[in-house]
């Protein structure tokens, strides 16, 4: 290159901004066309438009991998929607009706072992239960528990784990033994002491009711006689 001359940087073009959804998550720019949908709500549950459906199920508490499978098939066929199709494509009606399926799978032709509720208490049938209704029915399972006092009901009302698990070295509950040693020790100083002052430390405490202190007598040294014992006082009968 001959001296002097300069090579000539390209001009900077500017970018267009990225477009990122929640989460700061990147959205590709094929996918925001027109009707796509950034967040889609789903049996009540907010997901992310570029989410697959068959994935976005699984977003649905009380569906697990196993479930999500058989409800994606089962929309596929009933509903002619891909379990592959981001649910920001979806139109509102097809939501409408994946929510459908979704409270009402035991209608839908899925087995029941693949079921939450199996042979349920209170109804006697069998049924899958998600989002709220889960949760609820899960409480009212340990209240039921509770009031029986079976050993699960007692293990629940007293904070402990129910399914076996050991508690030598997790599961504690409550304040360290030393700590509340401690506590116990502080707060009984505190009672014992004159009112308006606090014992300092290392200080004992004296007892209540104004007694005097105990004295403990101290040993006599070696070469000095013992101290003779007093005599008892005569007890003098009182003449009528």
């Amino acid at each position: 290159m001959a001296a002097g001359k300069s090579k000539k940087r390209p001009e900077k073009q500017d970018k267009p901004p990225e477009k990122k959804g929640p989460g700061g998550v990147r959205i590709k720019d094929e996918k925001m066309e027109e009707g796509f949908r950034g967040i889609v709500r789903i049996a009540g549950k907010d997901v992310r438009g570029h989410i697959p459906l068959q994935r976005a199920l699984g977003y649905v508490r009380g569906i697990g991998p196993t479930l999500q499978q058989a409800i994606a098939t089962t929309i596929h066929r009933e509903l002619d929607i891909e379990p592959s199709m981001p649910v920001g494509k979806l139109k509102e009606e097809q939501v409408e009706k994946i929510d459908q399926v979704l409270f009402n799978i035991s209608n839908h032709g899925i087995p029941s072992y693949l079921f939450n509720r199996q042979h349920d208490v209170v109804a006697g049938d069998s049924k899958h239960l998600i989002m709220n209704d889960l949760l609820f029915s899960w409480k009212q399972d340990i209240e039921r528990e509770k009031k029986l006092y079976t050993w699960k009901g007692y293990r629940h009302a007293y904070g402990q784990k129910v399914r076996g698990q050991r508690t030598r070295n997790t599961g504690r509950t409550g304040m360290a033994v030393g700590v509340l040693r401690k506590a116990v020790l502080a707060a009984q100083k505190a009672a014992a002491a004159p009112e308006g002052r606090a014992p300092k430390p290392g200080e004992e405490a004296k007892p209540a009711g104004g007694a005097a202190p105990k004295v403990e007598a101290k040993p006599a040294a070696k070469g000095e006689p013992k101290a003779a014992p007093k005599p008892a006082a005569k007890k003098t009968e009182a003449k009528g």
